[in-house]
């Protein structure tokens, strides 16, 4: 693993895009701090700019880098949740412009997977991670349904879990500092 972890973060520390196995689903990944890398996610989706893109983090101490004022809830609700969650937080700060959405809120979860937690600690920052499908396709529950002009759009496929079956995308919660929450996505 971590022959692999040192090859995307080699790709991501250059600008590029990886490929990569999270605790949900395989996402596309680049530097969450790197304008350019954003865009080229959003060219490779064929997905308008508009619409927000998630990203990971290793932990609480990371995700206070990247959210001005994170609401006590979050915690809360982190801890009683069992499958994957993904909370929209207000105030984001020190991610690429392009990422963050036109309300200040930026999308981000604490992934529970080795993985994703070392590429992020060793890292030092957030990546980038959004379902690896074309915008409005079907998202691939394998690695053998990732499309090829995914595969070929990104440059680096991280060799790891390959035979894993994707359980679903991650559910997101919007957590506002006024103390609002809602359920986005079940």
């Amino acid at each position: 693993m971590q022959a692999e972890i040192q090859k995307a973060m080699k790709v991501l520390k250059e600008g590029g895009l990886i490929l990569y196995p999270t605790d949900t689903v395989w996402g596309i990944g680049c530097d969450a701090s790197n304008i350019e890398a954003i865009k080229k996610v959003y060219a490779l989706k064929q997905r308008e700019d508009s619409k927000a893109l998630i990203c990971l983090v290793a932990d609480d101490r990371m995700l206070k880098k990247y959210v001005k004022q994170i609401p006590f809830a979050a915690k809360s609700i982190l801890e009683v949740v069992d499958n994957p969650t993904t909370i929209i937080y207000d105030e984001a700060q020190n991610l690429a412009d392009n990422l963050i959405a036109d309300d200040g809120t930026i999308a981000i979860r604490i992934p529970d997977d080795d993985f994703c937690y070392w590429l992020s600690r060793k890292f030092n920052g957030a990546v980038v991670s959004t379902s690896a499908n074309i915008s409005g396709q079907p998202t691939p529950k394998s690695f053998k349904e990732i499309a090829p002009e995914v595969l070929k759009g990104v440059d680096y496929v991280v060799n790891l879990h390959r035979d894993k079956n994707c359980s679903k995308p991650s559910s997101i919660i919007k957590l506002s500092n006024n103390g609002v929450v809602k359920i986005i996505r079940k």
